[in-house]
């Protein structure tokens, strides 16, 4: 098995944006690789650990250049009951059981994605978010830096599947950005209790017609939930690995074709 590198062997920086409350969110943001393309890795409920590190390094190999703002939780390891309760008092910027609204964090990187953006010098950046913030990658679509984003397995607003995580206004500037760059992808195990097959049906009647298909779907069989990191196999055949090259290829073609 390769070695993963750790977060110890990134480049470490600080970026701070004001949100919508008119608080200021400060983060650590951390970089690994050197290729023109460019995704932004939000992470998920269970922290950076290991499986989310070795997600990066599948990207740098495919020549990527991978930023992950570190929004909370220890680094290098999985903590998730710890990283409820501290998202939980981050009230300032996360609102997890918000319906028709967004938490105020997705201001906090939507100005990252324009920073990275200017800062590598790219016509645009791809985004990924996963669980606890997959629905930001849904809302960092209207912003003019993303050209590409998956939402995987996005679970918010917490025991309300048949709500959005996102504003009317929010919803009709993605629909009118994913118009004008093509579709986004979003993707959920079958049986996954956490972002269920209502989240699904929701998502694709308010940003999908019969003639326009602005989020395409994967559905992968069996009851995991992170489809690209603790579920993740590594096996040519696996529906984890063919859904991550599916993203390689559709991010491929948004940000070089």
């Amino acid at each position: 098995m390769k070695k993963i590198t750790q977060i110890t062997d990134y480049e470490k920086t600080i970026f701070s944006c004001k949100m919508r409350n008119d608080q200021v969110a400060t983060h650590d943001v951390y970089s690994l690789g050197t290729g023109k393309k460019v995704v932004i890795l939000i992470q998920e409920l269970p922290g950076i650990g290991q499986e989310t590190l070795a997600l990066a390094d599948r990207f740098v190999a495919n020549g990527f250049t991978v930023v992950m703002p570190h929004l909370f939780g220890p680094l290098g390891k999985t903590a998730v009951v710890g990283n409820l309760v501290r998202v939980l008092c981050m009230k300032r910027e996360f609102k997890l059981f918000a319906k028709n609204e967004s938490s105020p964090i997705v201001d906090y990187l939507a100005g990252l994605c324009s920073f990275i953006k200017d800062k590598h010098q790219v016509k645009g950046i791809a985004v990924i978010g996963m669980c606890l913030t997959g629905n930001f990658a849904i809302s960092l679509m209207a912003n003019e830096a993303v050209l590409a984003g998956f939402a995987s397995q996005p679970s918010l607003a917490v025991l309300s599947q048949a709500s959005l995580h996102m504003s009317a206004q929010e919803i009709s500037a993605v629909q009118q950005k994913l118009d004008t760059v093509g579709a986004m992808h979003c993707g959920r195990f079958e049986k996954d209790t956490m972002c269920t097959a209502k989240k699904f049906e929701l998502l694709d009647k308010t940003f999908n017609t019969a003639e326009n298909q602005r989020i395409i779907f994967h559905e992968m069989p069996g009851r995991g939930h992170a489809i690209l990191t603790l579920d993740f196999v590594d096996k040519e055949g696996h529906p984890t690995h063919k859904a991550l090259n599916d993203v390689l290829e559709y991010f491929d073609g948004q940000l070089i074709g």
